[in-house]
């Protein structure tokens, strides 16, 4: 374990892009309007109106309590498969939206076992790098990726530091409705976006919690009544790479 990592950044953050605006821009840039040189992409989907339903005065993340993650349980892993239509598999042809995995510190020799997803980050490695704005964030912080213009090019998946996000190689059938996947795309966790546009949290979240454990906690991390911001505010919590200065939306407390 690395524990000469810099501390989390507190700047503020920037607006977050818009897959909506962006295809408007893309579409005029299909025509024969060419984008100036040096301008990144993800500069193009900022600059663009927040889509529907999701606000900036919100972010959605998650803080999970390294204590209370047991070595060996694997209930957020289930519940995110049986969720979102997975088939649960561990070969690199299968979808994994979330993961277990075991850090080590090296000084101590002090294990911890931990829940690895997207993070959701303020600053998208996965956006920055897609041709055709399938990946993009939402207003309020949940990074998606649109399947009806996904060319399965897979740059996002190179770009992504915490390998969160998986390609379809495979034809698909009894998808979930809420759930959209195809074969030939890329996809990744979602935070349950479908759940949490109704008022409910992730199905890791709950899982976790109907278990016992209550190792993972849900909430806004914009607004500082909420039991997340106290949570982050009055003990020490880290981002997993806090050295490549993406501001997660998943923070983990006890590493």
């Amino acid at each position: 374990m690395n524990n000469d990592l810099p501390k989390p950044r507190t700047e503020p953050v920037e607006k977050t892009p818009s897959r909506r605006g962006f295809l408007g821009v893309a579409a005029a840039g299909m025509a024969g309007i060419l984008l100036a040189p040096g301008v990144r992409l993800i500069e193009i989907a900022q600059a663009a109106p927040a889509p529907g339903g999701a606000s900036s005065k919100v972010r959605w993340g998650m803080l999970i309590d390294s204590g209370k993650c047991a070595s060996g349980c694997t209930d957020c892993v289930t519940a995110c498969n049986t969720e979102n239509g997975l088939s649960g598999g561990t070969l690199p042809t299968d979808s994994q939206w979330i993961r277990k995995i075991e850090i080590k510190e090296l000084r101590s020799g002090k294990t911890h076992s931990l829940p690895m997803m997207c993070q959701h980050c303020a600053e998208p490695p996965c956006v920055d790098v897609c041709p055709t704005g399938a990946s993009f964030k939402r207003a309020d912080g949940i990074v998606l990726v649109d399947k009806h213009i996904c060319i399965g090019c897979r740059y996002c998946v190179m770009a992504c530091p915490y390998k969160a996000r998986s390609f379809v190689h495979e034809p698909l059938s009894n998808q979930k409705t809420d759930v959209p996947r195809g074969m030939g795309t890329v996809e990744g966790c979602t935070m349950c976006v479908h759940k949490v546009d109704k008022g409910e949290s992730p199905a890791c979240v709950t899982a976790c919690s109907d278990a016992g454990h209550g190792a993972i906690l849900f909430g806004d991390l914009n607004n500082p009544e909420s039991e997340i911001s106290k949570r982050v505010a009055s003990y020490p919590s880290r981002q997993i790479r806090e050295d490549l200065n993406l501001n997660t939306g998943v923070r983990y407390s006890g590493i």
